[in-house]
C-alpha cells in the first residue's frame, strides 16, 4: 500500500486568521488500488500548484508590462468562461431566432401604429 500525504488548505485557528496565507495541514491517505493513487497524486500536485501560484500573486510585475499581464489574464479567464458555456443545439437556436423575429414584427407594428396615430393627432392640431 502506498502512504499519500494530502495538502489541505485551512484558515487556521483564530490566531492565525489575520495572516494573509493559510494554514497548511496535511492528512495521510492510504490508497489500495493503482487508479485512485493516480487521481490522489493529481490532486496533489493541483493543490500543490495552487498554493505556489497563490504564493506568485503576491508579486507585482513591471509597470510597462503590467498592461499585457492584465490583457493576458482577461484573454485567459474569458476562454475559460467560454469553454463552461453551454451551448444549445440547432432545433433550440431556431426556436430563439423565430421569437426574435416575432416579437421584432410585433413591435414594428405596434411603434408604426403610434407614430401614424400620433402623425394624425398632430396634423389635426396644426390645421386648427
Amino acid at each position: 500500500m502506498a502512504k499519500i500525504t494530502r495538502i489541505k488548505a485551512n484558515d487556521g485557528p483564530a490566531k492565525k486568521a489575520e495572516q494573509s496565507e493559510p494554514a497548511i495541514t496535511r492528512k495521510k491517505v492510504v490508497v489500495k488500488d493503482k487508479k485512485q493513487e493516480k487521481k490522489t497524486r493529481k490532486e496533489l500536485k493541483k493543490a500543490e500548484k495552487q498554493i505556489a501560484d497563490g504564493k506568485k500573486q503576491g508579486k507585482k510585475p513591471f509597470i510597462l508590462i503590467r498592461p499585457f499581464v492584465y490583457l493576458g489574464r482577461y484573454l485567459r479567464d474569458s476562454w475559460r468562461e467560454l469553454r463552461q458555456v453551454r451551448w444549445p443545439n440547432r432545433k433550440a437556436t431556431w426556436k430563439m431566432v423565430l421569437a426574435v423575429i416575432i416579437y421584432t414584427a410585433l413591435f414594428v407594428v405596434i411603434i408604426s401604429l403610434l407614430d401614424l396615430f400620433f402623425t394624425w393627432l398632430f396634423s389635426l392640431i396644426l390645421s386648427k
